[in-house]
């Protein structure tokens, strides 16, 4: 029986390690692919662990030269593959549509947790509705909406787009997390006279930081990697990230080791914000049903 046992967990922990390789493997060739010379992305058969790294993708997709790590001068690239403004695009879009949708949905989240009110969780079934449709679906509407108000090629505009598109899942995470906050905390602070107000910023969202942390991570990721929105609603000015990827493909060919060292300096900041705050993250893609 322990020999048994140790086969299996040791099968069990092979299995683990075959398909995390499987999951990793694309994204590491995706990596290495920045750093390769044309003749090695397509080089056949692929370079896949002996390659010579060079910076030069970086250097023409951001306009920088690091020609003093080689000690010998490399004038940056820049031109059609230039993409640092559209990377800053990206940042100011997701970081202030997630800054926007956390604040509205944190008092909503709020009232929805703690407040019962006739047709409360038909309101709750309704929010969840509004995310199942699909963007496309209202993308065209909302160009010609845009297009009356003037908010087409702004950052208003498609902040403002991102943070309604992210409301309903951050109002679902976040009521989830306060519903785990036991209502007797509240109830003991009203007895002490506290104000529903007082109570929810000095008890309620310290208690609840971790989920408002997690909410926005997902925020920022869903943001940072929206492309129905941003192709409709932008013409020559504003582009994301996923929009400009497209720029890439030229008549010419795809510029791949560009494109590559785009999508990794774009991945960077979402993995770092998901290995911040991991644990809550998957408690909350659970809808609370996983308790800490």
């Amino acid at each position: 029986m322990i020999v048994e046992s140790k086969y299996r967990r040791y099968s069990r922990m092979a299995a683990a390690w075959l398909i995390t390789a499987l999951f990793v493997f694309p994204l590491y060739y995706w990596g290495t692919t920045a750093f390769k010379e044309a003749k090695e992305i397509f080089s056949v058969p692929p370079t896949v662990w002996s390659f010579t790294p060079t910076l030069r993708n970086f250097e023409e997709v951001f306009g920088i030269s690091f020609g003093f790590l080689r000690q010998q001068e490399v004038l940056p690239g820049g031109g059609n593959f230039y993409m640092a403004p559209r990377l800053w695009d990206s940042i100011v879009v997701a970081v202030f549509s997630t800054a926007l949708a956390i604040a509205i949905s944190t008092f909503a989240a709020y009232a929805l947790s703690r407040m019962d009110f006739r047709g409360r969780h038909h309101f709750v079934a309704w929010v969840l509705s509004t995310r199942m449709m699909p963007p496309v679906a209202v993308a065209i509407p909302m160009f010609f909406i845009y297009k009356d108000i003037g908010l087409m090629d702004s950052y208003t505009g498609i902040i403002l787009i991102h943070a309604l598109m992210n409301l309903p899942l951050a109002v679902l995470l976040l009521k989830s997390f306060f519903d785990d906050i036991p209502r007797e905390i509240d109830e003991s602070a009203i007895v002490d006279g506290a104000s529903r107000w007082k109570i929810f910023r000095r008890i309620i969202l310290p208690m609840a930081k971790g989920g408002i942390a997690a909410t926005a991570v997902l925020c920022f990721i869903f943001s940072w990697t929206e492309f129905i929105f941003v192709l409709t609603l932008t013409q020559t000015g504003l582009k994301t990230v996923p929009v400009v990827s497209s720029s890439f493909v030229t008549s010419t060919g795809t510029a791949w080791g560009n494109m590559a060292a785009l999508g990794v300096a774009a991945m960077a900041p979402a993995f770092l914000f998901i290995l911040l705050v991991q644990k809550q993250l998957v408690r909350g893609l659970t809808l609370g049903s996983l308790k800490q």
